[in-house]
């Protein structure tokens, strides 16, 4: 699994072809959440209501970047790395 981020215990993923809509995947300890990467809402899992609030301003922050590494692990392409939040 590709990960694209890690901030405060929390790590980003995205699979390479995964399915529609764009979206990326989380990890905080034993919590795993997806999120959408066009609406940056909680669409499966679960997760502390304070890591998905600091995930969600992470990723509003690098939308685009999100994008483009969903467009590249679509394309099997290496995917970039992020910055942090912190």
């Amino acid at each position: 699994m590709p990960e694209i981020c890690r901030f405060l215990g929390i790590v980003i993923y995205i699979y390479y072809n995964d399915h529609n809509p764009p979206h990326f995947h989380a990890e905080y300890g034993k919590h795993r959440a997806i999120f959408s990467i066009d609406t940056l809402k909680l669409i499966d899992g679960k997760m502390p209501r304070r890591v998905v609030s600091l995930i969600l301003e992470w990723a509003d922050l690098h939308r685009d970047e999100l994008i483009e590494d969903w467009n590249l692990a679509m394309k099997k392409s290496p995917l970039n790395k992020i910055k942090p939040l912190v």
